[in-house]
Order: C-alpha cells, then structure tokens, then sequence
C-alpha cells in the first residue's frame, strides 16, 4: 500500500486533490515507518480549479498502484472521461484500494465498483449519485464508507476523515494522530456513525458553565443527574438548562451522553477492558446500557468500533473533547 496514486483529469476540485497529496505527501515529524509514495496520474496537463497541473505518470500506472485516490468531480451533471473510469476500474482489478473523495464517487460508481455496496459522496448530492446508479446504496449521512478495497467519503472536511482512516489502517492511530497535529484537524472522526459525535466546545471561557463542565468531564464514571449539575452550578434547574443550550447548543443529558460516547471510543482504542468494565468507567452502568447508546449514536457496535479504529500499537490517541 505504500504507492499512492492521485487519479487526475480535467475538471477536478482542487481542494480535495491537494488535501490527499498533503496527506499521503509530506512525512510527519517523528515517524519513522515507511512513507508513501505519491504519483499524481492523468493523461495529459489538465486545469483542476485555477492551477495548471501536470501529471507525472500516465493513467495506466493506476494499475501499479496500492491506493488509488479519487478526488471530488466538479460537474456531476457530465460523465466523467471513459479513460478515467476505465483506468479506476483496473487498478482496481488489478487488487488496488480505491477510495473516492467527495464527488470523486460518481467516477467509482461509473467504473461498477460501487454496485451492491454502501457509499456516500456530498449531502447536496446523493440524490443525484442515487438517480444515476440505482445499484449503489446511497448513505447521505455518513462521513465515509469502508467496505475493505473501495472507500467513499462525504465532502471536504471528510474526505480529510477519510484520507486519516486510510493512514490509520495503515500505519496504527498514532501516526494518524501525528499527521493530524501536524495537519491542525481533528485526529479522528469515525465514518460509520450516523453523524460526527460532537461534543460541543463553548467559543468562550467566561462563560457561567466555565468551572462546570471540566468538573462533569472528571466524573464521567459517576451517575450524574441534571439535578446534580444544577447544584455544583449554583442554580435551578430550568436555569442550567438554558445556560446549557447557550453555551453547547444541546441539553445537559444530551452533552454528558457526547462525553460518556467519547470516553467510551477513547477506552475502546486504547485499553483491552471488557465492554462492561468501560460502561461502569463511564456511566453508563451496564454492557448493554452502553452497547444502546454507543450503536445509536456512532452507528456501530462496541466491539467493531475497536477492531476498526484501536490503534495498533497501543498506544493511546488524542481524542479532542
């Protein structure tokens, strides 16, 4: 895997195009596996954006490739250049993991690769991707799709999630977390879940729930009730509740269940404790309390959220809370 090809051709967002070539391109301070190497292919010097590009292997290397990247099309109206489709559609054939970025699914979706399976691409196109290919299993709300050799993402700030999935199979959460850093985004977001599991951050620190919520943060493994939080805050209830949707937009049994969510993924990645051992460290009291609540809100189980997403090594990642 350690070849990565960025698949071009006239007519690609260049944001997504430079945002896997940042990715995949530049080594992270301090790792020392094996990097990638990067080729972008196309059949000719093509205008992606504003920027003249000029390819440094043809098409046809995507065959010789690990990965092939995909990055967003710009008119989903056009079907995307045959060469283009035909050469995604060998590589992958030829054993290669593809993975589309963004629009970039309406070129899988045209090379069959996504017939019979689950993807995704932007919000304001899956209808589209649905219309046009009526075999592909269209899932508006998810991040990105994994189904082993072929991968989509939503837009922009997933195909960044996606592209961090890609290095964390690969090379264990710690080295995803060091391109994260060095990248300043989020060092994980899990595509299979219905929607990101926000845990909202106030904009500003004087605010009233200011000593509050690190106070709440620390006692994750407690039972802790609306009233409790009223009564370390120094006001009613219904008060707590309003300044709670001020500052997070959410409710306060809402945003203790983000954070117990968070806990869960963090103890999930990083430590071999049994399901019902992270549920009491959480609060959430029992195996299958916890299953509930983790299934609905990340849309995947427990257990298959850690063989998935645990880091390789052992080691713990940086979750933001």
């Amino acid at each position: 895997m350690t070849t990565v090809a960025l698949a071009v051709t006239e007519g690609m967002l260049h944001f997504e195009l430079s945002l896997a070539y940042e990715v995949f391109g530049s080594v992270p301070a301090g790792v020392t596996v094996p990097w990638y190497d990067v080729e972008v292919c196309g059949s000719a010097a093509v205008r992606v954006g504003r920027f003249r590009l000029e390819p440094d292997q043809g098409l046809d290397r995507l065959r010789h490739a690990g990965t092939v990247i995909v990055p967003g099309w710009a008119d989903v109206d056009v079907d995307p250049p045959a060469e283009l489709v035909d050469a995604v559609r060998a590589a992958h054939e030829a054993g290669a993991r593809v993975a589309s970025l963004c629009t970039g699914a309406f070129v899988l979706a045209a090379a069959g690769l996504l017939d019979g399976r689950r993807a995704t691409t932007h919000w304001a196109h899956t209808e589209a991707l649905a219309g046009l290919h009526p075999r592909v299993e269209v899932d508006p709300d998810v991040l990105y799709v994994d189904n082993g050799s072929v991968l989509t993402s939503a837009g922009k700030a997933a195909a960044m999630d996606l592209c961090l999935h890609l290095v964390r199979l690969d090379h264990g959460s710690s080295v995803a977390n060091a391109v994260a850093r060095r990248l300043v985004v989020p060092p994980h977001r899990a595509g299979g879940q219905a929607q990101f599991v926000a845990a909202p951050v106030p904009t500003r620190d004087d605010h009233p729930l200011a000593a509050l919520l690190p106070w709440a943060i620390e006692r994750l493994d407690q039972p802790l009730t609306v009233e409790d939080l009223a009564r370390r805050a120094g006001m009613s209830s219904r008060n707590l509740g309003r300044h709670f949707k001020a500052v997070t937009g959410t409710t306060p049994l809402r945003w203790l269940l983000t954070q117990r969510i968070r806990r869960a993924q963090e103890l999930l990645e990083s430590t071999d404790d049994m399901v019902d051992v992270i549920a009491t460290a959480t609060g959430m009291g029992t195996a299958t309390t916890l299953r509930r609540h983790f299934n609905r809100t990340v849309g995947v189980p427990p257990d298959s959220y850690r063989r998935t997403f645990r880091s390789r090594h052992g080691e713990t990642p940086a979750l933001p809370r």
